[in-house]
């Protein structure tokens, strides 16, 4: 097998896990439908692809040098985690009365956004995942840039299979009251990586 067809499927892998992002689709499809989950989804798109292009650029490499850069960046991420985590458990039963046009899809992308750009463990998982598929002898740059963009292309299929589920869910499920519960596990699945976040040595 090609460095490639090792690539693929372990980078498809990364994007489809559970993490808080996905979670996050997944809730606001079974709240307000495809369209605007599937938009505010697209949030992280840009914050990826700032943090895969400061990885390549270097970025990652200084981060993982530096424990106390990476100690403060996480620390920032995982309080930002908690807090968001803390709000969507405290108004479960509000978001999940809000109809469809109560939440912008600004608002929707600004959140997922935020979450994603405060995750330094993607700068981890960029800085130790890409170099494991460098063909030795090619040039590096258009290797890492190549991997970079597949994996904001896989990222935007992972969006869609979560909100595609979150909207499936939401057709079936009449009563306000399993929203609520979707939206408090949303929240403690978001306090819990925060936290994991603050506590990992890595």
């Amino acid at each position: 097998m090609t460095a490639w067809e090792l690539f693929i499927p372990a980078c498809f892998a990364l994007n489809c896990a559970p993490g808080p992002n996905n979670m996050l689709a997944f809730s606001n499809g079974a709240r307000l439908g495809a369209y605007r989950a599937l938009a505010g989804g697209m949030g992280r798109m840009p914050a990826f692809a700032f943090l895969i292009a400061i990885t390549v650029a270097g970025l990652g490499a200084i981060l993982a040098a530096s424990a106390t850069a990476f100690l403060v960046i996480k620390i920032v991420g995982a309080i930002y985690l908690v807090y968001v985590g803390i709000q969507i458990l405290m108004k479960a039963r509000a978001l999940a009365e809000m109809q469809a046009l109560d939440a912008s899809i600004a608002a929707l992308m600004r959140r997922d956004f935020s979450i994603a750009i405060t995750n330094p463990k993607a700068i981890a998982i960029f800085t130790a995942f890409f170099p494991q598929f460098i063909v030795e002898g090619a040039p590096i740059w258009p290797q890492l840039a190549v991997m970079g963009l597949a994996f904001l292309v896989m990222e935007v299929v992972a969006v869609c299979l979560y909100v595609a589920g979150g909207a499936l869910l939401g057709r079936f499920i009449a009563s306000n009251r399993v929203f609520v519960q979707l939206n408090r596990l949303v929240g403690a699945a978001l306090v819990f990586a925060g936290g994991s976040m603050a506590l990992s040595r890595h």
